[in-house]
């Protein structure tokens, strides 16, 4: 065990206590409280289903209600185009004003408002442009990014993320 120096005042003031407390009988000790009462727990133990490990990372996104479409932001390529890395900062500074993004999941009223729409703007498995910084934005276990955005935020739909240039 490593040697911690303090000030002599507050070794004394150890040494009283310690001596005190030789010299009173042994109290009972408290018990302790079920760990499910304590309002803290390690954060290894802190699982909310262990049934949703077995599952995929898609089954385990969140589903959009409503008329909300789930959205994972382009993060780039991370290289350019002379072959230099662009630091983790900027990627990700990148990727929070993206306006490019991957449909992963739609909610069930999608598109089915019919004053608003006469089809589709969009399907699951397809790039879109949305807003800058439209939707909700969180992170995911992984640290990545997620977004959800109504219906109507999207702005076209697109073949190939490269083809839209950051600005």
């Amino acid at each position: 065990m490593p040697k911690i120096h303090v000030p002599d005042h507050v070794a004394q003031a150890i040494e009283e206590e310690s001596k005190q407390t030789e010299t009173k009988p042994k109290e009972k000790k408290e018990e302790k409280a079920p760990e499910s009462t304590l309002p803290y727990v390690e954060e290894a133990a802190r699982v909310l289903d262990p049934t949703l490990l077995d599952k995929s990372i898609l089954e385990r996104m969140p589903q959009p209600t409503g008329w909300r479409i789930l959205i994972l932001p382009y993060r780039g390529k991370g290289v350019t185009e002379g072959g230099i890395h662009l630091v983790q900062s900027q990627v990700d500074r990148e990727s929070l004003a993206t306006v490019v993004g991957y449909v992963v999941k739609m909610g069930p009223d999608c598109y089915k408002d019919s004053s608003k729409f006469t089809e589709a703007w969009c399907q699951e498995k397809q790039w879109v442009l949305i807003g800058r910084y439209a939707g909700a934005r969180f992170k995911l276990g992984d640290e990545s990014e997620c977004r959800i955005i109504n219906d109507d935020e999207v702005i076209a739909t697109i073949l190939d993320p490269n083809d839209i240039l950051a600005v």
